[in-house]
């Protein structure tokens, strides 16, 4: 799962929110240097990840792709995952995507002045960009592939990604739609 996976398992919780928000940018034990309410959603982020990576759908759709994109395959599949959620968002949620997104930004950008400041940096693009509604159209995620590879250094080719999703988007759904419903159960996650 990426961002708008990770903040809709957050509960509407402003520290699992923020927690999961700057996971990535945490490393190792520096969990600790947080609040204990963010510090959760840090260790939150880290078990979704652990539990997202070894599901036998994800599994299965990275040997779909790992031959062209290699380590970056999983990226991918979290970003395909947050499509899918994104489009499947009301069946997840009494409020719209819209309503949610803003909502993920107003905790976030209220609690700017606690977070590392690459966090904060990538937030402005966040917000601006709508990252959390332009993962509904293929076109949108295709964008979030673009801009992502361009901030890696070396070739990743997440820019032609798109292709796969819409060659194999039935595959894709029916992975997502079982990985969902177990991912649901593992963090107690209902509408």
């Amino acid at each position: 799962m990426n961002f708008l996976g990770h903040f809709y398992l957050s509960k509407n919780d402003t520290g699992l929110i923020l927690g999961n928000y700057i996971a990535d940018f945490v490393k190792g034990k520096n969990y600790n240097n947080y609040p204990e309410h963010i510090s959760r959603g840090i260790m939150m982020h880290r078990r979704i990840d652990t539990f997202t990576d070894s599901h036998a759908m994800v599994r299965q759709g990275r040997k779909r792709i790992f031959e062209k994109y290699r380590h970056f395959a999983g990226i991918i599949i979290d970003m395909y995952y947050d499509h899918f959620l994104a489009n499947r968002w009301l069946d997840y949620s009494d409020i719209s995507l819209q309503e949610y997104s803003a909502f993920v930004y107003a905790i976030i950008e209220e609690n700017l002045h606690l977070l590392p400041p690459q966090s904060q940096y990538m937030f402005t693009y966040m917000k601006n960009g709508n990252w959390l509604m332009r993962y509904a159209t293929t076109e949108g995620l295709e964008k979030s592939l673009r801009g992502m590879a361009g901030r890696i250094t070396h070739p990743s080719r997440l820019e032609e990604a798109r292709e796969e999703l819409i060659a194999y988007y039935p595959e894709w759904d029916a992975e997502f739609l079982a990985f969902m419903s177990d991912l649901q159960v593992e963090f107690g996650a209902s509408r």
